[in-house]
């Protein structure tokens, strides 16, 4: 009994109709249907004589039409995933030089509601060493907080020796979110403008690593992932009061988020812009810039060189789409 099952594993492995096996074999509702799906499963056999992307594309279509089998996505797919693995591979090289040499890298992501940011960390922190990295995601401040220096509770978050952190949103919630939703005072935002240079300027001196990151999505994405995330019970918990005002509020935080673009990028602690409505795009994109900028092993700035047209930094003269 347990050969044919296992004979049965063998026989099957994917559906190009979209209809999956029940213990390698497609379901039977009659004998003739039975016969009809078969005949679009791929053997494990087929699987293995393939050569190349071409011989992929011919199976499929041969199974069944290329639109109903999305071939492009598939080997897309395929191709990021090998991108990614490899990538984070040198991430993980990344952490143990950076734990060797004692650095301390900060790594800050910004950008507007749903632009991405906490799945790019997950792809970044998801093979590195949790015991030499941590992820920054703090909640509203508390009332003993309110009454201390704003990058007070900031400070005691930076990266100790051989440390990496990444800043799921960061100080820069008082340059955007914080005015936008008037959840501080205008002589608070102005405080903030003068102060931040300068506080930069002291991590630059100290020997911290600072990448800060903007995720730039377009309002028409914004909705859609909005809309995504309504219907996912697993991600409505990411619907926050603050996301549902975000369309509404869409040019009000454009015009924040440029002013703070004018009086925070310099030349120690420059934006890096990231166009995040490809998701994955921007995953690998992101992780290219920081093995290059990180530069742990000699030539990693020429070998991990980001696409200028996704990933560059910030000028006014550069093409924004948010």
């Amino acid at each position: 009994m347990a050969k044919k099952q296992m004979k049965a594993k063998k026989t099957f492995l994917v559906s190009t109709n979209g209809q999956y096996s029940k213990n390698g074999k497609p379901a039977k509702k009659s004998e003739k249907k039975s016969k009809k799906k078969a005949g679009k499963y791929i053997s494990i056999d087929e699987l293995v004589k393939l050569k190349s992307q071409k011989d992929l594309i011919k199976l499929f279509k041969a199974k069944g039409s290329e639109r109903e089998v999305r071939v492009q996505k598939i080997l897309r797919t395929i191709t990021y995933e090998q991108e990614l693995q490899r990538l984070q591979v040198e991430l993980v090289k990344m952490q143990r030089w950076v734990q060797e040499q004692g650095k301390r890298v900060a790594i800050l992501f910004e950008g507007r509601d749903a632009a991405g940011k906490g799945g790019a960390i997950r792809r970044f922190t998801e093979h590195l060493n949790p015991r030499a990295m941590r992820v920054v995601a703090l909640p509203k401040p508390t009332e003993m907080e309110q009454g201390q220096w704003y990058f007070q509770r900031y400070v005691n978050q930076l990266p100790n020796k051989g440390e990496i952190v990444f800043f799921d949103r960061s100080w820069y919630n008082r340059a955007v979110v914080e005015p936008v939703n008037k959840f501080c005072t205008k002589e608070q935002y102005q405080r903030f403008l003068r102060q931040v240079p300068e506080f930069e300027h002291m991590l630059y001196e100290d020997g911290i690593m600072l990448i800060k990151f903007w995720f730039s999505i377009s309002k028409e994405e914004q909705k859609r992932r909005f809309a995504a995330r309504r219907q996912n019970p697993l991600k409505q918990w990411k619907i926050s009061p603050v996301d549902q005002r975000a369309q509404k509020l869409w040019d009000k935080y454009t015009r924040y988020k440029e002013e703070m673009f004018s009086k925070t990028h310099t030349s120690f602690s420059p934006w890096i812009i990231v166009k995040a409505n490809d998701k994955k795009t921007a995953r690998l994109e992101s992780i290219k810039y920081v093995l290059k900028t990180v530069g742990y092993r000699e030539g990693a700035a020429f070998e991990f060189f980001p696409d200028p047209e996704v990933v560059y930094r910030f000028h006014r003269g550069s093409e924004q789409i948010d």
